[in-house]
């Protein structure tokens, strides 16, 4: 190839296309970001730190990465863009400098049964052309090796027109898919133990339905089977004839009229497997995951034996391998196997599927195995499983937008992803990172510390500059920067243990542990040693244990801090009281809602593919309620006041006085706990914060009635200064007579604890052992562990 010479000589006048090295943010008020002007500069690292709440993922998320989004949206044709979100332009004067933001945010991923890791990296994409090339024997094209496609078979005649002649010839078609038929492809069965669907001493018109959700007025449910015609609704079900149980749970879906509507009836088992089966159980509300546990039993499949796959798709292999033992395997021996692969038919392929799998060990997840439902991965491994296809990527001057990329991650860990952002930076690349450790943070070329408070106490920008200037900056990150909990002098004495015996969940090699009880206990080791599998799977949720895990808050515009921790009830309860009115006048869903808006406090305009428009309502001005309801008062004050106070006032409001009621007072005090009384009661969720969210589903499980807390990364998007009032939350819960069990990898919440159990060495089967238990002095005397030099480093020892 020949190369072009260059003339001339480059001009030393800068060019005008270099002058655009900032992104610059001016006024921008998005939540509660409070006229927020900064210039970010390009293709450098950028961490975005402050306490929980104070405006960080407003600002990157909801400002920075969201225009970038929409402009690029915009440059779709109209037909595109009907199809696609649209998102409004975010509340800021000027955005410039912008570059194509891709966002590697926490959100988990799809919970669909069928979702698996290798779905969702396209790593079973090339799997299957693979073996469909080279298996032996040879069973279908990719769509053979699939347990998300069906083997379907048809024929019957098709009418062929030539000119003015037509005639009808025979057809046939076929198509060869790897499902299993057993199981459709989800690896496990099930079976409904129907005295947990309705009690059949009952007649449906008496209330027969024990299931989550199916109200007497509903159209869907239970008036449906009521006044379908299939049924006596006045007959106890144990009286029905042998035809209507099978109409009952087993009918074919018939259309039928009710009152002149049209509806499907269908019977109660199949209809209980479409809206409760068909999701993944993990990303359930809790009350539907208890009824799905009480009333269905999942078996391993003993058809496909949990593979998902066909007799078919499982007979084939290569180097005496088939498709769903390479799924099974560990990816970082998968990455091995491949690389002895060694034909030049299909070179390309082998060389893109190394690629992909070398990237999951270089991130950190060569533990993890391609038939993993992607539903059961932490909100960090899913981060990291979204980072495996821009490793590779050629793309520069891109703007890369992380969401605590450390999240999950043993110290040990956190070097790997340092080095990864660097990498993408030094590509040519902006990338903007919010963040709380200071191990990360340390690497940053420019800082931006939002704050001082959190909610409406923050929102400005406390410090741009290097992390140098940050240490002596004097924000509340700056002081805590250098902080380093101590190893206590005394630890507390176990008031007995709980022991267990041959644990061997995921990798775990037959572990056998005593945990004490009465202490502060943390389970430590590098990420995919086992923590998770030993204490979720060896210590089940029941009776006296209750188990705090990682799950995202789930929450429409609707929802709020008052809704979700049951607060709500207590106050419209005390609200009726005192007015002599129903409680569901003080609901915005129900009864007391605006006309006008339903209860929303805004109007929305749906403008096709243009942004849809919010309008405060007109008739409430945004308060959600009836004017009627507004007349009733508690305390001098009406609901939507109530609602607008923070959890500090409110606590005071409901302690004492006319408005004293106690079921909200301690609610309240549990928020306030946690550090959240600065929250509004009738705040979005979908406004909270990742670490507000978690701290609010903390306050809530701290009413549920229970000896041992097990509480799993309970520090995850917690500022510095926030991890300190976890600590003394947990020390308070301990000395109330709690043993808590911490899944953790903060070192300041090790150093804290009275007993430590590591687990390791390494991840996946290189993990699975215990390999320290004791205290954190002793933990960090012996230095034996990863997690002992890295303690051992943070205390300065």
């Amino acid at each position: 190839m020949s190369m072009a010479k260059r003339t001339g000589t480059r001009s030393s006048a800068p060019h005008d296309a270099d002058s655009h090295d900032l992104i610059s943010v001016h006024g921008a008020r998005v939540n509660n970001l409070k006229d927020v002007s900064v210039q970010l500069p390009k293709r450098r690292l950028t961490v975005f730190t402050g306490v929980s709440g104070s405006g960080k993922s407003s600002l990157v998320f909801g400002t920075i990465a969201a225009e970038s989004q929409r402009l690029i949206n915009e440059t779709y044709s109209a037909f595109v863009q009907g199809f696609m979100p649209t998102p409004a332009r975010p509340e800021v004067d000027v955005l410039d400098g912008l570059t194509t933001a891709i966002i590697v945010d926490q959100q988990r991923l799809g919970a669909d049964p069928r979702s698996t890791v290798g779905t969702v990296t396209d790593a079973n994409a090339m799997l299957r052309i693979l073996f469909s090339r080279l298996g032996k024997p040879y069973v279908g094209g990719p769509g053979a090796f699939a347990f998300n496609v069906p083997s379907v078979r048809a024929s019957g005649g098709i009418t062929v027109e030539r000119g003015a002649a037509t005639r009808t010839v025979k057809a046939t078609f076929s198509r060869t898919g790897g499902m299993c038929v057993r199981c459709e492809g989800r690896g496990s069965v099930s079976d409904i133990d129907l005295a947990q669907l309705y009690d059949d001493s009952k007649s449906i018109s008496e209330g027969a339905f024990t299931i989550p959700g199916w109200k007497s007025d509903s159209w869907w449910t239970v008036r449906l089977y009521a006044e379908s015609g299939f049924l006596d609704p006045d007959k106890p079900i144990r009286k029905y004839t042998k035809k209507e149980m099978q109409d009952f749970l087993y009918r074919e879906p018939t259309k039928v009229k009710v009152e002149g509507v049209n509806l499907t009836y269908e019977g109660l088992i199949p209809k209980i497997q479409k809206s409760f089966l068909s999701k993944d159980k993990e990303a359930m509300q809790p009350h539907i995951r208890a009824f799905v546990e009480r009333a269905v039993t999942f078996t391993t499949c003993p058809e496909c034996d949990g593979t998902r796959l066909s007799a078919e798709a499982r007979s084939s292999r290569i180097d005496k391998l088939n498709i769903a033992e390479a799924c099974a395997m560990q990816i970082s021996d998968l990455a091995g196997w491949v690389s002895g692969l060694d034909e030049p038919s299909v070179a390309p392929l082998l060389s893109t599927l190394r690629g992909t799998l070398d990237s999951f060990v270089e991130i950190g997840l060569g533990y993890l195995s391609l038939d993993r439902p992607s539903g059961t991965l932490s909100g960090g491994e899913a981060q990291r499983v979204k980072m495996v296809r821009h490793l590779g990527s050629s793309l520069t001057d891109v703007t890369y937008v992380f969401d605590e990329p450390t999240t999950g991650l043993h110290p040990h860990d956190i070097q790997r992803m340092n080095e990864l952002l660097l990498r993408l930076r030094n590509k040519g690349n902006t990338v903007l990172v919010v963040e709380h450790k200071p191990e990360t943070i340390v690497i940053a070329d420019h800082v931006v510390d939002l704050g001082p408070g959190a909610g409406a106490a923050g929102g400005t920008v406390c410090f741009e500059g290097s992390v140098e200037e940050l240490r002596t900056a004097g924000t509340v990150t700056g002081r805590h920067f250098d902080d380093r909990a101590a190893v206590k002098d005394e630890v507390r004495t176990p008031t007995g243990t709980l022991e267990i015996r041959g644990a061997s969940t995921h990798n775990l090699r037959d572990v056998d542990v005593d945990i004490p009880l009465g202490v502060l206990t943390v389970v430590t080791g590098v990420a995919g040693s086992g923590k998770s599998s030993l204490v979720h799977g060896s210590i089940p949720a029941g009776e006296g244990v209750v188990s705090i895990d990682q799950g995202a808050i789930r929450g429409s515009r609707r929802s709020n801090p008052a809704t979700y921790t049951g607060l709500l009830d207590p106050i419209r309860k005390a609200f009726a009281k005192a007015n002599g009115v129903k409680p569901a006048l003080f609901s915005a869903n129900s009864e007391g809602a605006c006309p006008n808006c339903n209860g929303a406090g805004v109007v929305y305009t749906d403008l096709a593919m243009m942004a849809g428009v919010a309008i405060v309502c007109d008739e409430c001005e945004g308060k959600r309620f009836q004017a009627a309801v507004l007349e009733h008062h508690l305390g001098g004050r009406d609901i939507s006041e109530v609602l607008a106070m923070s959890v500090t006032d409110a606590e005071e409001f409901f302690g004492a006085g006319e408005a004293h009621t106690p079921a909200a007072h301690r609610i309240l005090g549990r928020l306030a706990d946690v550090g959240l009384g600065y929250l509004s009661l009738g705040q979005p969720l979908t406004t909270l914060s990742g670490g507000e969210r978690q701290r609010l589903k903390l306050a809530t499980h701290m009413a549920d009635k229970g000896g041992i807390y097990v509480l799993d990364e309970p520090t995850a998007g917690l500022h510095l200064a926030d991890v300190e009032q976890l600590l003394g939350l947990l020390d308070r819960l301990v000395d109330s007579g709690k043993s808590v069990i911490v899944v953790e990898h903060h070192q300041a919440v090790m150093a804290h604890a009275d007993w430590i159990v590591d687990l390791g060495p390494g991840a996946g089967h290189d993990g699975g052992r215990i390999v320290f238990e004791g205290t954190p002095a002793d933990l960090i005397a012996g230095r034996s562990t990863l997690t002992g030099e890295h303690l051992a480093a943070y205390v300065g020892a």
